[in-house]
């Protein structure tokens, strides 16, 4: 697992979800040859996450205006937006399933698309068994968000699976 060493220096913890009070940390990172502003709107289309977030089957309107519920892998989580600057940087905290999460969102514009940085942290319960049990899982399910957004980004890439 990576450790909070790790965590890129731009990327902004809101109190209480730094990496080092994390029980799971995790970055992934990637080049999407797309510009910032399309990779931005795919993190920002909540509705669509159960077409291409791995383990994502279901995303509700939540009981407060600005928060949803996702289901992943059968646990139900509520999720709350936290930074948001457009095309440059957005985050989400969450809640369920024994753990308290916060996922970070970094783009950045560079030659021919936008490097992707995506970072979370976990913590609770079940966060630190599934770490003690499997302890790439963060880690994986970051590289799944990164792979699938450059899929889904980059010109042409789209219909490669239709």
């Amino acid at each position: 697992m990576s450790g909070a060493s790790d965590g890129h220096p731009d990327i902004h913890w809101p109190s209480g979800f730094s990496p080092d009070q994390a029980h799971g940390f995790c970055q992934a990172q990637a080049v999407v040859d797309a510009p910032p502003d399309l990779a931005f709107s795919l993190l920002m289309d909540v509705p669509r996450w159960p077409e291409w977030v791995p383990g994502l089957t279901e995303v509700r309107a939540g009981p407060l205006v600005r928060s949803f519920e996702v289901w992943f892998h059968g646990h139900r989580f509520e999720l709350f937006p936290g930074e948001h600057v457009p095309y440059a940087r957005v985050g989400w905290s969450g809640v369920g399933a024994g753990v308290q999460l916060y996922q970070a969102w970094l783009l950045t514009a560079v030659s021919g698309g936008t490097h992707v940085v995506t970072e979370n942290v976990v913590r609770g319960p079940a966060a630190k068994s599934l770490t003690v049990l499997s302890p790439l899982w963060v880690q994986r399910l970051n590289s799944l968000w990164v792979t699938q957004l450059k899929r889904l980004s980059e010109p042409g890439r789209q219909d490669d699976d239709a």
